[in-house]
């Protein structure tokens, strides 16, 4: 993984220009390097463009009634015009901003033309997964690009215990062991990458657990699994992942009780002490949907925003469909570093590890 860089602190100190008493101003822009922002509809609104030139903006997740499903130009075009509005601001740094969105194939795709062409389970029980999930990587690589979009959300890591489980049964796990699952997101990733997307893995450590009808969008979700279990079995796919130049993972909502009773994306144990810690993975975490209803009992958007960047986690992904949400988070933020519950030495880290990613993108 890479790490800080002089154009990394460089961006640090425009973020925040004012010796030991940062204006509210300063930090809102340091604070918007770690929020994702999401919006409703095809047309951005002009709040968005405001808040891009400002700095206050970490990136934007698309999802498929923001795209333009019959002329990705136009889609494109309309990215272009968001990375300008960018390229102005005080967070700038000369990298492009993240452009997300979820291209796993199957029932889960944003360009809904666009590869890939199978799910991740078809592409597991092909008589060559390695060699249809290098393909699926490469179609998805395509669309995204034809978009103007430089993150995919994919490939997931899920290894699926139980036929038509919660992942097995949206075809969104390539297999139901870890060595079939590691057998075909290493090609998927480097099809990806190969190509100049980045690749996300989901969801540390990993959701193939989960039973039928247990959403943790909807709503709590505890596993109460053996920890060797976890590290045996679901862990394993990230470690091949990681030797094949993964810079990126998104965390899990669910609770997994035999390390902490919170969820992974606010768990200090999970992201700190298991991923950063045990695995040694050093680039960007980023948590899933912070509207979820796993995380609903911890508090506000801006509460729970903290609790993730306490736990050790990079970007806030705020996929409500509103700025509100973003602001709100970039909200909790700032007031963590002013009431000192958020380090800042960990925020500039944090910064760091995204400015990193931010030079591997494509614009």
């Amino acid at each position: 993984m890479r790490g800080d860089s002089s154009s990394t602190r460089l961006s640090i100190r425009t973020a925040s220009r004012v010796g030991h008493s940062p204006s509210h101003e300063d930090l809102s822009v340091l604070a918007g390097q770690h929020v994702i922002y999401t919006y409703p509809g095809i047309t951005p609104p002009d709040r968005l463009y405001d808040l891009l030139r400002a700095g206050k903006v970490g990136g934007l997740i698309l999802f498929r009634e923001n795209i333009d499903q019959t002329n990705l130009t136009n889609t494109a075009v309309m990215v272009a015009g968001l990375q300008q509005a960018y390229a102005k601001s005080p967070a700038y740094g000369g990298f492009p901003l993240p452009i997300m969105a979820d291209q796993e194939g199957g029932s889960v795709k944003r360009i809904t033309n666009g590869g890939p062409f199978q799910s991740a389970k078809k592409m597991g029980a092909s008589l060559d997964p390695a060699a249809a999930s290098a393909k699926g990587g490469s179609d998805a690589a395509d669309a995204l690009i034809a978009a103007g979009i430089n993150i995919n959300l994919a490939p997931v890591l899920d290894v699926y215990r139980a036929a038509d489980n919660f992942m097995d049964h949206w075809e969104r796990s390539f297999g139901n062991t870890s060595s079939l699952v590691s057998t075909c997101v290493v090609p998927f990733i480097k099809a990806l990458q190969g190509k100049g997307i980045v690749a996300t893995a989901k969801h540390f450590p990993g959701n193939g657990a989960n039973p039928a009808g247990n959403d943790t969008d909807a709503g709590v979700v505890s596993l109460d699994m053996p920890l060797h279990e976890i590290r045996a079995v679901d862990e394993v796919p990230y470690r091949a992942a990681f030797k094949a130049g993964l810079r990126l993972i998104m965390a899990s909502w669910v609770k997994y009780t035999a390390m902490d009773d919170r969820p992974v994306g606010i768990s200090k144990k999970w992201i700190r002490g298991e991923l950063r810690g045990r695995l040694g993975f050093d680039g960007v975490v980023m948590t899933d949907a912070l509207g979820a209803g796993a995380v609903k009992q911890y508090g506000d958007w801006s509460t729970v925003a903290l609790l993730a960047k306490q736990a050790g986690v990079d970007f806030i992904l705020c996929a409500s469909r509103n700025l509100t949400q973003g602001e709100l988070a970039m909200q909790g933020i700032v007031q963590g570093l002013r009431n000192g519950h958020l380090s800042r030495h960990d925020l500039d880290a944090s910064t760091a590890r995204i400015m990193a990613l931010r030079e591997t993108l494509l614009l």
